[in-house]
């Protein structure tokens, strides 16, 4: 299987970025399935209904958040009618949403994909591990699922590393969210999980995190409130991670670092490219 998971869409030129390019990658590189975390999407600060639709138009199989899940009110309603939307699974019970779902990639595979909240630096939420190791014994790899897709949405890489590990064998990709900028530590570990730190942004790298860089930089050297942060508003640099996972074990026989778009040297699946 060929999967595809693209990291925090910043404000939109993350959200042009994605819809000009993910319909050509999926045809070109036949991916089966598309995740996108898009917890930045409405103006750096959530997701509406409409840009969680336009995702899944452009090719997306699922949507994942992190922190700023409830930035746009409306997602607190139209997240329970819309399964391909994922928000983290450690938040308390009650919350509306779900923590995981199941989709259907284009062969026909079952992909199980679990969203979570990391906890240093964070929102005191639930014990991430926890809501992992409920999630997988719920759905585990090969019993019930072809593929298991877990986006870490945390602000440490030591919190995203020992998950990798802790869940190394039983997930086709661990994944980190959050910090927009991607990592070079690409790998597949040696129970088979493919992993990176982070995945990047779809954004404007020419910012602060995806932000117009005036405003950051004078919070640092003021330390006094003062205007929105605003999407920055250059051409967008699409961010990701690419796995080609193994149909019999739903592990990871390779993975790719994913970036195109002006800023960031180009990284893609050469062997995909090839055919």
């Amino acid at each position: 299987m060929r999967f595809l998971f693209l990291g925090d869409v910043v404000g939109r030129p993350g959200r042009i970025a994605v819809q000009e390019r993910l319909p050509g990658l999926r045809e070109r590189w036949k991916l089966d399935c598309v995740v996108i975390n898009g917890e930045n999407s409405a103006g750096g600060f959530g997701i509406t209904e409409a840009i969680c639709d336009e995702f899944l138009a452009a090719g997306a199989d699922a949507v994942t958040l992190g922190n700023h899940s409830w930035d746009q009110r409306e997602a607190l309603v139209f997240i329970e009618r819309q399964p391909a939307l994922v928000r983290p699974a450690n938040y308390p019970p009650g919350t509306p949403g779900r923590g995981a779902t199941v989709i259907e990639a284009r062969n026909g595979a079952r992909v199980l994909v679990v969203n979570v909240m990391g906890r240093l630096f964070m929102d005191p939420l639930d014990d991430p591990f926890a809501a992992v190791e409920r999630e997988l014994a719920a759905c585990p790899l090969r019993e019930v699922a072809d593929a298991v897709i877990i986006d870490v949405h945390a602000e440490a890489t030591s919190e995203k590393q020992a998950m990798a590990y802790f869940v190394d064998g039983r997930a086709s990709l661990v994944v980190g969210t959050h910090t927009h900028a991607p990592t070079a530590d690409t790998r597949i570990l040696p129970g088979g999980t493919a992993y990176q730190s982070d995945a990047g942004m779809c954004g404007d790298y020419d910012s602060v995190l995806g932000m117009h860089r005036e405003e950051p930089v004078r919070r640092f050297l003021q330390k006094v409130p003062g205007a929105r942060l605003e999407p920055a508003s250059g051409p967008g640099t699409l961010s990701g991670v690419a796995v080609d996972i193994d149909d019999a074990t739903g592990l990871a026989r390779a993975v790719w670092a994913v970036r195109l778009g002006p800023h960031l040297s180009e990284a893609m699946p050469e062997a995909w490219e090839r055919g």
